[in-house]
């Protein structure tokens, strides 16, 4: 396999073929290096050595009808975790205050359930609005499924963007949740484009989905043509259906995220949940494909902190950016921070990793 060749081709526009996205997954061990050189040429062009950290809070935790197998806080999930309604305003405000210290370009609410009440859409939109004056950050919200109504509130509240994953392949949803569909999330995502939200949608890789679906959902994001696409790694929690499911190697994720660039070329890829599980030692090697990376933890779990965070960064000559929304190659770069206490990440309606 010509892997520069595919890099010209995304560099052109071009989408690749289902034979060639094939290849890159059936890529053998000793091509992966050949293969990253590829992606980060793609990556560099639009992203340049820049690199964005984001930060979310589990505003609200467990207590979720839904039946997603891969998630710790749903109603199929004996896995033990903290379970609480809405935090107070306070807390989800001093959280942003930490995640802007911490050099976050990007800090997202996070609320376990199906979808949000209309007094939980007006107690987030407060409090969007409260660190919308207090700080510079961009806000994500990850509220589960809305209607245009409910995402128009929380664009003119001052959300810049909602996270909802499309998480895997329309044909392997319902082996992953059966209380929603494929199409509901579809349906969410057009209600936040048509109130002006920008989209953060993605995938989860590892759940017994074949190559096929990989493909099939990086396509599907490719014809969405949202902003950001988290990419997340199976957690096998404790006490969730998917709790023995061990299907990843560092060198494979290291495959989905060059081909998650490639049919994706100009948007913002995010190494999300389970990165230290599955890349390990290879983190490092995943942002040459990806410009975007979670810290502080996922889900239930924890995750690299923020300090080591800035340390790898530095180490592979990249820069932490903060700032506006959207390319950041020309925007300064923070100071480092570190917070004092980690913040967990949670899931909204299946979205394990969002932002």
């Amino acid at each position: 396999m010509d892997y520069a060749r595919l890099a010209e081709k995304a560099l052109a526009g071009d989408c690749l073929s289902r034979e060639e996205s094939r290849a890159v997954l059936a890529s053998p061990d000793a091509d992966v290096l050949a293969l990253l050189a590829a992606a980060y040429r793609v990556r560099h062009h639009h992203w340049g050595t820049t690199v964005q950290l984001h930060v979310l809070q589990n505003a609200k935790s467990g207590l979720c009808p839904e039946d997603c197998n891969y998630c710790s806080q749903s109603a199929v999930s004996d896995a033990e975790i903290e379970k609480y309604p809405y935090l107070e305003k306070e807390q989800i405000v001093e959280a942003a205050r930490r995640a802007k210290t911490a050099g976050a370009m990007r800090y997202c609410i996070v609320a376990s359930g199906r979808g949000p009440t209309q007094r939980e859409v007006d107690f987030v939109s407060d409090v969007v609005r409260t660190i919308k004056d207090e700080m510079d950050i961009d806000l994500c919200a990850c509220v589960g499924l809305l209607d245009a109504d409910k995402a128009g509130q929380l664009a003119a509240a001052g959300v810049d963007r909602l996270n909802h994953n499309l998480n895997t392949s329309e044909r392997f949803t319902p082996e992953i949740v059966t209380t929603h569909t494929y199409q509901d999330r579809l349906r969410t995502l057009r209600a936040a484009r048509s109130a002006g939200l920008e989209l953060c949608t993605g995938a989860i890789f590892g759940m017994g989905e074949t190559d096929e679906d990989v493909i099939d959902v990086l396509m599907d994001l490719r014809s969405l043509g949202p902003d950001s696409i988290p990419i997340n790694f199976l957690i096998p929690i404790e006490g969730t259906p998917l709790e023995d499911v061990h299907e990843l190697t560092p060198n494979q994720c290291l495959r989905q995220l060059s081909l998650a660039r490639f049919l994706n070329p100009a948007a913002e890829i995010r190494i999300a949940g389970g990165r230290e599980v599955h890349l390990r030692s290879m983190q490092a090697m995943g942002l040459y494909a990806a410009n975007s990376i979670f810290v502080d933890g996922y889900l239930t779990e924890p995750g690299q902190k923020t300090a080591d965070a800035h340390a790898m960064i530095a180490d592979m000559g990249f820069t932490v950016v903060a700032g506006e929304a959207g390319n950041p190659m020309t925007a300064g770069s923070p100071e480092p921070g570190v917070r004092e206490a980690p913040m967990q990440e949670a899931t909204a309606a299946g979205a394990p990793a969002g932002g």
